[in-house]
């Protein structure tokens, strides 16, 4: 796929093309369409940056009502459609497709309802993650999944991969926090689930949305629950000798039934780039690094801080800090939060994996990936959510040296068969996408995978949304057989809508 070169289109294709741009510029008139292919290398792709190619053209809607028309007008030409945010998907989950339209929903940026007392935020989906904080902490208030991409990650593409992030342990995924929606159907039909009320009776479509991948429909608005922050939150900067030891200081700690507002661990290739690269003080002597917050009323939290300290030193920890101000805890987080571009400094080139894994099973995982890297003879640098068991290990390579590449991403295919053998599953946030797609059958068989499609045939039966995402060999939904389903309606069109 990377560096693919594709043969000059033909006339008759160039012709639907130019017809194509023409119609889009009425539906979205202004500087909302891009045909050039200068102006479309910007998109051509996300975050697994191996992977390139330009889409048909490129439309940048700004209205519910624009991306309803543009939809309806693709679902009767039977154009394919690839929804994108703001590009930060580390699956491949937002790369165009040559004959589809990139559908880019940067400009629904705007925060169109602050609620505090049913302590909400209706959003539209090109908001940062990091933006709904801002702009209700002054309130005392935040939004709890942070993704480490929060500055640049857009809110609906959060609903679509189900982000977590370092506080996911203890205030859950997008999922845990997103209340309604507002969606448009490929056939143009707009669409509400849920709304500002914690649950909504029915089938819980609202969560099937959640985590589709642009699959099932383009979210145009989302609503999601803000908290108020903890009175007290403080952070334990722990080293160990080994990542073994740190992994079984993590299942102790959670098995104590002590549940963190966020515990990250670090292996000692990730501890030297972060520490280079943001000089927080981490230490440098060690081979595994966690870093563990508690929060809550202050006398909690000073217990809980003993407790893990005792659990730490039963397990071996070699040194730690307590956290002393909230500039301190920050400066703790500032390291793990930068681990990713910090490990660009050393690698030219790196995949970053994403599974989950059963938290018992971290140190066998571990000194599995170290067998791998050997056996690739690539190095691997571990950054990862340890209370949930959600690993992000970053294969480094490079991408100018033959055989690199394919070497990296089959090292990357067997951690995630080693994360499904023992008892884990192929993504914790990132999604499937293009990276995990071929993966798919070492976890569900062949019915599993016809059940999956069956629901996107009720929502897109001609296989127009993302097309090539996540499903490793498409099938007719003819072949399937349909579910309850009308052309045009939702798959349970009895249920109400909001």
């Amino acid at each position: 796929m990377a560096g693919l070169t594709m043969p000059p289109p033909d006339s008759e294709t160039l012709a639907r093309r130019a017809e194509i741009v023409a119609d889009m510029r009425v539906i979205v008139p202004g500087e909302g369409v891009v045909e050039a292919p200068n102006g479309m290398r910007a998109f051509e792709t996300d975050a697994l940056t191996a992977y390139r190619q330009l889409p048909l053209i490129v439309v940048l809607p700004e209205t519910t009502a624009q991306v309803a028309r543009i939809l309806k007008y693709c679902n009767q030409r039977n154009i394919k459609v690839v929804p994108r945010g703001s590009g930060t998907s580390l699956s491949g989950g937002a790369l165009p497709l040559e004959d589809a339209v990139l559908l880019v929903m940067s400009r629904f940026n705007r925060i169109l309802e602050i609620d505090f007392p049913n302590r909400v935020v209706v959003a539209q989906p090109g908001v940062t993650n990091l933006g709904i904080t801002r702009a209700v902490e002054e309130e005392g208030f935040y939004y709890a999944p942070d993704p480490s991409s929060q500055i640049a990650c857009s809110i609906g593409g959060n609903v679509a991969e189900n982000s977590g992030g370092v506080h996911c342990l203890k205030y859950g995924l997008t999922a845990n926090n997103v209340l309604g929606i507002e969606m448009v159907l490929m056939d143009g039909e707009v669409v509400r689930l849920g709304g500002k009320h914690l649950d909504s009776e029915g089938y819980d479509l609202l969560g099937v949305m959640t985590g589709s991948e642009g699959l099932l429909g383009v979210v145009t608005e989302v609503t999601v629950r803000i908290l108020k922050k903890p009175d007290t939150a403080r952070a334990l900067l722990i080293g160990f000798p080994s990542s073994e030891a740190a992994g079984q200081c993590v299942a102790d700690v959670i098995g104590a039934g002590i549940i963190p507002g966020g515990m990250e661990m670090m292996d000692r290739p990730a501890i030297l780039a972060a520490e280079d690269f943001v000089r927080v003080g981490y230490p440098l002597d060690v081979e595994a690094l966690l870093i563990v917050e508690l929060d809550g009323p202050a006398v909690e939290v000073d217990h809980l801080i003993g407790e893990v300290e005792k659990i730490a030193v039963a397990n071996g920890s070699t040194t730690c800090r307590i956290s002393q101000s909230e500039d301190e805890r920050m400066a703790f987080w500032a390291g793990r939060k930068a681990a990713f571009p910090a490990v660009g400094r050393i690698s030219p080139d790196y995949l970053c994996m994403d599974g989950t894994i059963p938290k018992k099973e971290l140190p066998r995982v571990l000194a599995g990936m170290r067998e791998l890297s050997d056996k690739y003879g690539l190095r691997v640098a571990n950054v990862f959510h340890a209370g949930d068991g959600n690993l992000h290990p970053l294969i480094l390579y490079d991408a100018n040296v033959p055989g690199e590449l394919a070497r990296a991403e089959d090292f990357g295919a067997d951690i995630l068969r080693l994360c499904v053998k023992v008892g884990g599953v192929l993504t914790g946030e990132h999604g499937v996408g293009v990276e995990k797609r071929d993966l798919m059958p070492e976890m569900f068989s062949e019915a599993d995978l016809d059940q999956q499609m069956r629901v996107k045939c009720a929502f897109d039966p001609n296989h127009l949304l993302n097309p090539g995402k996540v499903f490793p060999q498409l099938r007719r939904c003819a072949e399937l057989g349909r579910m309850h389903v009308h052309a045009g309606k939702l798959p349970f069109p009895d249920i109400p809508r909001f």
